[in-house]
């Protein structure tokens, strides 16, 4: 029984992992204009964070030419549990294309038990795809299902999550349902949230007429606030608290001029934040639950994205 509890736990506790890489974007676009000091502290925690993959290579010149030209990129938010002897598993998946043209951004959570084919392994869950071949074949995966190339991720690991959002003195979102979670009454309509409320207010479901969907806008609304608090932060004091937690739980394949061109040509594109939603049907097959998209719902998908992509 004990067993169970702490399976079930665990299971909850990774539906908040994503949070994160709406603070790495948040701080593109704040801190780089705070000094000489900050500079440096952010330069050392991108250091840090920076895991550039095999495949950069080759793609290169390719990711040169997005920052130089001025281009709209695509960046894969990976929330993932990993433990020793554990190649572990995405359990989160947030889609993000900034168009610096237009001055936009989409946002797409990728529902977890989606029906994909993942390169080498035929079909299965999407999530699946970290277990079998880590970031690389997640972003390969990604790309093959959605028909657009991702140029950078961000993979985030569970444990700064609460410390995280109480460093930025917590984050103010808008409520549409009433419900208590974890101890904890969310009334509707605007609220403020410390780290451990934001929390439960991430993994609530079941209380959800809209289920998994009504969780996804609830974990959407939390980055987008968070990215807010991170842009205009102005605290010296809790700097440096941000980026260790940054540090210890963060792993990207963006560098620090990557960053730099981010700060210059995207930093408005958080204002007009558009999310698509990924529609489809439960299906049973061999004993196991799937997410099932229809291939005309993944055209329309595919179809939104290029155009947002292509916008001027």
């Amino acid at each position: 029984m004990a067993s169970r509890l702490d399976k079930k736990q665990t299971k909850k506790r990774r539906r908040w992992l994503y949070w994160v890489g709406g603070i790495i974007l948040a701080l593109i676009l704040s801190v780089l204009g705070y000094g000489i000091y900050i500079y440096s502290q952010l330069d050392n925690a991108v250091e840090t964070m920076h895991q550039p993959l095999e495949r950069d290579e080759q793609r290169q010149k390719e990711m040169d030419g997005i920052f130089k030209n001025k281009e709209a990129f695509n960046m894969l938010l990976l929330g993932v549990d990993e433990r020793s002897n554990d190649a572990g598993r995405s359990d989160t998946m947030i889609f993000m294309s900034l168009n610096p043209n237009t001055d936009s951004m989409i946002m797409m959570s990728i529902p977890r038990d989606t029906y994909t084919n993942i390169p080498g392994h035929g079909m299965d869950k999407i999530n699946h795809a970290y277990a079998f071949g880590g970031t690389e074949l997640s972003l390969s995966t990604v790309e093959e299902f959605l028909d657009v190339p991702i140029h950078y991720y961000s993979k985030i690991n569970m444990e700064g999550f609460v410390q995280g959002i109480d460093a930025l003195g917590g984050v103010t979102v808008n409520n549409s349902l009433t419900f208590t979670e974890g101890g904890t009454n969310f009334p509707e309509g605007q609220i403020h949230l410390s780290g451990e409320e934001a929390l439960s207010f991430t993994r609530m479901r079941k209380q959800d007429p809209r289920g998994d969907f009504g969780r996804n806008d609830r974990q959407r609304q939390v980055i987008q606030a968070a990215m807010g608090e991170a842009a205009s932060f102005s605290s010296f004091t809790k700097v440096g608290e941000i980026f260790d937690i940054l540090g210890e739980n963060v792993r990207m394949n963006l560098n620090m001029d990557n960053m730099q061109s981010i700060f210059s040509n995207y930093r408005n594109t958080p204002s007009n934040v558009s999310t698509i939603q990924i529609n489809g049907n439960g299906s049973t097959m061999g004993g196991i639950w799937y997410y099932v998209v229809p291939d005309q719902e993944i055209t329309r998908i595919q179809t939104e994205i290029k155009d947002h992509m292509a916008a001027n």
